[in-house]
């Protein structure tokens, strides 16, 4: 459980305590105690993605795309396209064939050389009839170099990256990965070079 939730946890708790005080006619307490409650849920409810999950959605946006002719045979990404320029947050969509099985998993590598599984609270990527999509975060400054890294996974480095990202996510500290830390049942198809288009710093 994350600081955020926490915080809104306990000011829900002090208001409740507020309201039974007062009904006591323990305004002293109460009165104090509910201000402080109201304070936290504000401050906790702001700062976490209870509120920013909206708010963020409305952000994203489609780089650049690949057009594909004939059969599809591999997973392959359509947008963004290889040397694209790309907002803070974006999402990155591809194409696999009908007979494949196994997550898909966007990694962005920008250039301190870390390893960053991403994620749109779906974990994998959103597969449904031979299409994919996940949103993309970059965090790097304008002009910054990443590349973007595609991978097929099993059900354990699925399992790997989804709980590496929950423990990211309850920390609220986003360290990525040593490529020696990447699973063994990851197997990467497709490698890009992509560049931001602005300062994407502090955006997340």
């Amino acid at each position: 459980m994350s600081t955020k939730i926490v915080i809104l946890i306990i000011g829900v708790l002090f208001i409740l305590i507020a309201l039974l005080a007062s009904k006591k006619g323990s305004s002293k307490l109460g009165i104090p105690l509910g201000i402080l409650g109201v304070l936290m849920m504000i401050y906790g409810s702001y700062s976490s993605d209870l509120v920013n999950y909206n708010s963020q959605i409305e952000q994203v946006s489609i780089g650049k795309k690949l057009k594909i002719d004939g059969p599809v045979n591999a997973v392959k990404v359509v947008s963004p396209i290889d040397k694209d320029s790309v907002d803070c947050r974006i999402l990155t969509m591809g194409v696999y064939p009908e007979s494949h099985k196994k997550d898909i998993w966007v990694i962005i590598r920008p250039t301190d050389d870390r390893y960053y599984p991403q994620s749109d609270h779906t974990n994998t990527s959103y597969k449904r009839e031979g299409e994919w999509q996940v949103v993309t975060r970059f965090g790097g400054d304008k002009g910054e170099a990443y590349d973007l890294i595609i991978y097929e996974a099993d059900a354990t480095a699925s399992s790997f990256f989804s709980s590496t990202i929950e423990k990211w996510k309850e920390a609220d500290d986003y360290p990525g990965l040593k490529l020696e830390e990447i699973p063994a049942g990851a197997k990467e198809v497709e490698r890009l070079k992509i560049y931001s288009r602005k300062n994407c710093r502090g955006v997340f």
